[in-house]
C-alpha cells in the first residue's frame, strides 16, 4: 500500500476508500453518500483529490499480493492494523467512523469485509462508547409505506 503522512487527508481518505471498497462493489449509492456527507471536504480535500485516493486503493488492492480480492475486498489484519494506526487523532478517528458507518450502511446491507473493517477501526482507535451512544444528529427518519407491526426500518444512518 501507498504511505501517506499519519492522520493526513489522504490517510484518512483511504480508510473511506476501504469502507467503499469492502464489500467489494464501489456503487453509486455509496459514492452520492460521500457526495452528500461533503466528505471530501471533511477530510480536508477535494472531490476529485478524494476519488482519485479511492481509485489508489483499488489499485493498492489489486496489486499487492498479500491481499486478496473475491466476491469481497479483504485486506490481511497486519495491513488493516497498520493503515488504522495511521490515524491517532480522536476528533478525525470520530470523525472517519461517522464517514464510514454512513458509506457501509447506505445500500441497506452490511458485508462481512465492511463489519471487519469497521470493527477494526472501533476496536483499535477505542470508539466502543460512541458506537453505542445514540446521537440525534446521525439519524432521521426514512418515510416507507405502512407495515405490518415489527416490520421496517424506523431510521437511517444520516451522517
Amino acid at each position: 500500500m501507498r504511505h501517506y503522512p499519519s492522520n493526513s487527508p489522504k490517510a484518512a481518505a483511504r480508510i473511506v476508500g476501504l469502507a467503499v471498497l469492502a464489500d467489494g462493489n464501489m456503487s453509486n449509492t455509496e459514492l452520492d453518500t460521500l457526495d452528500r456527507l461533503r466528505a471530501y471536504t471533511q477530510l480536508g480535500l477535494g472531490r476529485v483529490e478524494l476519488h482519485t485516493v479511492i481509485h489508489e486503493v483499488c489499485q493498492d488492492l489489486l496489486t499487492n499480493m498479500h491481499l486478496t480480492w473475491d466476491d469481497a475486498c479483504r485486506v490481511d489484519t497486519d495491513t488493516l492494523a497498520s493503515l488504522i494506526r495511521d490515524i491517532d487523532d480522536p476528533a478525525l478517528r470520530r470523525r472517519l467512523t461517522r464517514i464510514c458507518i454512513a458509506v457501509i450502511e447506505c445500500d441497506g446491507h452490511v458485508s462481512e469485509g465492511e463489519a471487519t473493517l469497521l470493527g477494526t477501526a472501533v476496536e483499535q482507535w477505542g470508539l466502543h462508547s460512541e458506537m453505542l451512544e445514540p446521537r440525534a444528529d446521525r439519524y432521521e427518519p426514512v418515510e416507507r409505506p405502512a407495515s405490518p407491526a415489527g416490520c421496517g426500518q424506523d431510521a437511517r444512518l444520516a451522517a
